[in-house]
């Protein structure tokens, strides 16, 4: 089946007793079992769960892996990732990853003597030059949070495995619809599927998907041990949101590149990142392995904080919030929102400066959307 289909279809047939159409929500900490040692599939939610599950092969057909766990949130889904490699182990890491990520690997590298070493990832000389007898995995996000760089997914891969090491990408921000990292060789696959995927903003999910029989029963043993498991309702609602996931990719990707355009006419704006422009640095390597350009778009405005605080402040539908990825335009100050965790030294290496602001580009009216934003850069 085609990407819409299995969207819509994977995964919902679970009710056997009354042959709903749609998965049922199947609210229960516990199962019965009809026997001693003998159970229908299910015997503790924490385990599994038959909501969760349907979510479960939704996401993982839609990426093309062997199989997917849902997770409470986003950073538990980062974090049981990281539960594949053990203490000692060298990750190397794009250098402009996401305040969460960074925060995160600082506090395994605290607790269990994980090494990280942060490279711009675009720079495959320095990617070498970083490697170390005990690098173990290499950590991609891309397009970047928030500056939309974008990285060689399939090159890295191969410099991976040359060392031995996995690939593990974070496609939070183009959703399996956008991007196929297993097609470039990525061996784990992480979500936020709070964001794109769900696309309502009204639940915290995350996901990890993998493509060999060896990591998946790694993973299944990591979710049970670790509780890692989503709430059934949640998966629910992640499953709900994934039917639409292709229409609202669309309606994303168009809303953003118009809002990129006019962004870059505007005397307020300093540059623009977006890789569906075409004088994005990376535009053609965006066009050859992505599917879609995505709904992100960020921007430095000309002057101080100051300023950038006027438009975040000025703004009518684009509301002042973290996360993205929902029906709505949201706007954030990465700086001092997303990545305020961040290691300063590494956030400013990065380039991620008081002038960045961070655009979820929505579903609205995209004429609204660019009015707004007028409005609040004349502000």
């Amino acid at each position: 089946m085609r990407p819409q289909t299995l969207a819509i279809h994977t995964g919902v047939s679970k009710d056997s007793a009354y042959n709903s159409v749609m998965t049922p929500i199947y609210q229960t900490s516990t199962f019965q079992f009809e026997d001693v040692g003998k159970t229908k599939g299910y015997d503790y939610t924490r385990t599994a769960n038959p909501t969760r599950t349907a979510l479960e092969e939704n996401i993982c057909a839609l990426e093309g892996g062997i199989l997917a766990r849902a997770t409470a949130s986003g950073m538990l889904a980062s974090t049981t990732a990281l539960h594949f490699l053990k203490s000692g182990d060298h990750i190397l890491c794009t250098h402009d990853c996401y305040g969460g990520t960074e925060r995160v690997l600082r506090t395994y590298a605290e607790l269990f003597q994980l090494q990280v070493t942060y490279v711009d990832m675009n720079n495959l000389d320095a990617v070498r030059s970083a490697l170390q007898p005990n690098t173990k995995a290499f950590w991609l996000e891309t397009p970047s949070n928030p500056l939309l760089n974008i990285i060689d997914i399939k090159a890295l891969c191969e410099i991976a495995h040359e060392h031995h090491a996995v690939a593990i990408v974070d496609n939070t921000f183009l959703s399996p619809i956008g991007q196929h990292p297993f097609e470039l060789g990525a061996d784990i696959i992480v979500h936020s599927t709070t964001k794109y995927l769900n696309g309502h903003s009204d639940v915290v999910g995350g996901a990890v998907v993998v493509n060999s029989p060896e990591r998946a029963e790694r993973l299944r043993y990591l979710v049970n041990a670790i509780g890692a498991g989503q709430s059934p309702f949640d998966s629910w609602l992640v499953l709900r949101g994934i039917k639409t996931l292709i229409p609202r990719m669309k309606m994303h990707e168009a809303n953003a590149l118009s809002v990129a355009k006019f962004l870059e006419t505007h005397p307020a704006v300093k540059k623009v990142n977006y890789p569906g422009l075409e004088n994005h640095p990376q535009h053609e390597l965006a066009k050859k392995q992505q599917h879609s350009f995505g709904g992100m778009v960020s921007f430095e405005v000309n002057g101080s904080i100051e300023k950038a605080n006027n438009v975040l402040r000025s703004t009518k539908i684009f509301a002042v919030a973290e996360s993205l990825g929902g029906v709505e335009s949201l706007i954030c100050h990465p700086q001092t929102m997303t990545h305020a965790s961040m290691n300063p030294a590494l956030r400013d290496k990065a380039g991620i400066n008081e002038r960045i602001i961070r655009l979820s580009v929505g579903l609205e009216d995209v004429q609204d959307l660019i009015e707004d934003l007028d409005q609040a850069l004349n502000a």
